[in-house]
């Protein structure tokens, strides 16, 4: 019973990070064509704004890497704790059944 509760919960917690990544990604999109539109105008002013929104979309990216990296914690320590959980839950079942004899 805990273990098919389990799978769920984990979507649940990696959720709010796959939902930033998704945001995060549509950031880049947009970053991305306003650097594309702007390179076409090719003046001194549209370059300087090329240099903010590339270094913006470093700072986008390195965020989504670190979103990740995050998810893929969670969902480690999710894992572990998955296996823990079983383990105490067959623990706890053999030791009522054991309880239960001895009654």
């Amino acid at each position: 019973m805990v273990e098919s509760v389990i799978p769920n919960e984990l979507q649940e917690i990696i959720k709010p990070f796959r939902q930033r990544t998704a945001e995060v990604e549509e950031r880049v999109a947009r970053l991305e064509a306003a650097v594309a539109s702007v390179k076409d105008a090719g003046n001194e002013k549209h370059l300087k704004q090329i240099d903010d929104l590339q270094s913006k979309l470093e700072k986008t990216n390195a965020e989504l890497v670190a979103e990740k990296e995050k998810a893929q914690k969670l969902a480690a320590e999710n894992e572990k704790f998955q296996y823990r959980i079983s383990h105490l839950s067959r623990a706890l079942k053999e030791a009522n059944k054991k309880l239960d004899q001895d009654s």
